[in-house]
C-alpha cells in the first residue's frame, strides 16, 4: 500500500531521518520518503495506514487532517 501524508510539522532533515527511524523499526522493508520542502511523507509498506499515522503520531509529528 502507498500512502501519501501531509505532516505540517517537518521542519529539516532531522525530522525526515527521525520519522523514516520510527516507520523502520515497526516496518524495516517500508519505502519511505519524506520531503521536507512539501512536508509530506510518502509510505509504501505492508502495514495499515492506521499503524502508520500512529506510529508517526507517536514520534512527535501532527499529521494534517488526522488527530
Amino acid at each position: 500500500m502507498s500512502l501519501k501524508l501531509k505532516v505540517p510539522d517537518i521542519a529539516c532533515d532531522s525530522c525526515a531521518v527521525k520519522i523514516t527511524e520510527s516507520i523502520h523499526v515497526m516496518e524495516p522493508d517500508a519505502l519511505v520518503k519524506v520531503d521536507v520542502q512539501d512536508k509530506t511523507v510518502t509510505v509504501d509498506s505492508k502495514a495499515s495506514e492506521e499503524s502508520i499515522k500512529q506510529v508517526i503520531v507517536a514520534t512527535g509529528y501532527r499529521i494534517e487532517g488526522y488527530q
